[in-house]
């Protein structure tokens, strides 16, 4: 039976919103590769310097220094993996955390009865955001700076109350 009405499992709900959200890395490989370049040869240089005056123990700080800047950046460039995805359909909200290890997190919300909570700073704007829901506070966008944030924050409300209207029917003919 084919008519206009009839119940189809397999349809899939409207998309009302859709977001992945990941930490900013203002720095890429190959900043990295000069930023080491130039934190190894002024290390080098200094080392030198300091071997020729008598100073020798001070060449293995200096390397040890370079190892621990190589050390900071490899583990920021791991951070950068994490990442959050947030859907609202007409029936749902879902938001997906996954860690830098790969753990992953799910919630799910009835947007009718979900609210998104906010903590603002009267100086710096919105601190954090949280979607609230039968008691549950479940914090998210924690990567995004405050002007990020409250420009996130109005697109996932306008999806919101988009989702509280419900589906419209438009006839065709």
């Amino acid at each position: 039976m084919t008519a206009g009405n009839d119940f189809d499992p397999q349809a899939t709900e409207p998309t009302l919103f859709s977001a992945l959200l990941t930490p900013h890395r203002s720095l890429n490989r190959t900043g990295f590769l000069l930023v080491m370049a130039f934190v190894s040869v002024a290390s080098f240089a200094a080392g030198i310097a300091c071997l020729m005056i008598g100073a020798w123990p001070v060449l293995g700080f200096l390397g040890l220094d370079v190892l621990a800047v190589y050390l900071a950046f490899k583990i920021n460039f791991r951070r950068a993996k994490a990442y959050e995805e947030i859907l609202v359909t007409p029936s749902e909200l879902r938001l997906r955390r996954v860690s830098h290890r790969g753990h992953v997190m799910e919630w799910a919300f009835n947007p009718l009865w979900v609210q998104l909570d906010q903590v603002v700073h009267e100086e710096f704007g919105i601190e954090k955001l949280y979607l609230v829901s039968k008691g549950r506070h479940v914090a998210l966008a924690s990567f995004l700076g405050p002007d990020e944030k409250a420009s996130f924050a109005k697109a996932l409300m306008i999806a919101l109350a988009a989702a509280r209207r419900g589906p419209t029917h438009h006839p065709t003919f």
